[in-house]
């Protein structure tokens, strides 16, 4: 019984260490191309489930295969052209990511707005 307490203590403990990324995130960076762009991801986090929009150049596009692990953080965004996926960590309101388009691939930091 003593273990049982001990394990579900320490899985909350955990679970309470896991970043929190709900809410609004901006990105000002440059794509491999050398333009500048800006992007809002608007993040959604249920659990470890993460979901949401991003908001660019083209518009507003779907957050998918979102997930929050820890500081690890994971999702794409998909457009009928291309899928952008990103994988990094967070630290208080700053995201930093990798975002690999096709064979490409740049680093972005987002802060939380």
């Amino acid at each position: 019984m003593k273990f049982a307490a001990f394990a579900l203590f320490l899985l909350m403990a955990v679970s309470a260490l896991a970043a929190d990324v709900t809410g609004k995130w901006k990105s000002n960076f440059k794509s491999p191309d050398g333009n500048e762009m800006e992007i809002t991801f608007n993040l959604k986090q249920d659990g470890e489930t993460l979901g949401g929009t991003a908001e660019g150049p083209m518009g507003e596009m779907k957050i998918t295969e979102g997930s929050v692990k820890g500081d690890a953080v994971s999702f794409t965004v998909e457009t009928d052209q291309f899928k952008v996926v990103h994988k990094g960590t967070v630290s208080g309101d700053e995201m930093k990511l990798k975002v690999e388009i096709g064979d490409q691939s740049f680093d972005m930091t987002a802060k939380k707005i």
